[in-house]
């Protein structure tokens, strides 16, 4: 298909270790010209943790954007040069402690496609044991498991509030009920 708005000029407006916003001046489809704020990341990974109990590994994490406590799976950036898996798997380690004995790419998608272009890719990773986690400073995170069917149903009704985390759930969770 053909590309509707063509890019004029683009210029990064701001930055900070984690993101930048990138502002477009924007050629429209009635010919009219317009300015775009982007949000831009490096693409992202969501890990969904399974242990050998059956059960899902969650991140109860304190967001200072929203601030509130939210229902999380382990997520993260990919760092240069990493590979998706290798992004994965460290962000295991980090945010939950964990180690896996099998790691299985799902899919991906967009996280939020009206402001940004972040790629966020899920992955399954199932034979969880948890360790000694490695929390950045400003990540206030509780580490809990939860059986498989619990997990969906807060998935389900809301409870998981992070929505990625949720699709990636809704996602699985066929898959999920077969590890039952």
């Amino acid at each position: 298909m053909t590309k509707p708005i063509k890019t004029l000029s683009s210029k990064i407006a701001w930055s900070c270790p984690w993101y930048a916003v990138r502002q477009d001046e924007i050629l429209l489809p009635d010919g009219s010209q317009g300015v775009y704020n982007t949000v831009t990341k490096a693409t992202a990974v969501w890990i969904l943790p399974v242990t050998l109990q059956k059960e899902i590994v969650l991140c109860y994490s304190y967001r200072y954007t929203v601030d509130d406590w939210c229902w999380e799976l382990p997520a993260g950036g990919v760092k240069p040069g990493q590979t998706l898996a290798e992004a994965a798997l460290e962000e295991l380690h980090e945010e939950v402690g964990g180690t896996c004995e099998s790691l299985e790419h799902l899919g991906q998608f967009y996280t939020a496609n009206g402001i940004c272009d972040e790629v966020g890719h899920f992955f399954l990773a199932t034979g969880v044991t948890l360790g000694k986690t490695a929390h950045e400073p400003a990540e206030v995170i509780e580490v809990r498991t939860k059986p498989i069917a619990n997990v969906l149903k807060m998935a389900r009704s809301g409870q998981i509030s992070d929505a990625p985390s949720a699709l990636v759930l809704l996602l699985a969770a066929e898959r999920l009920q077969q590890l039952v």
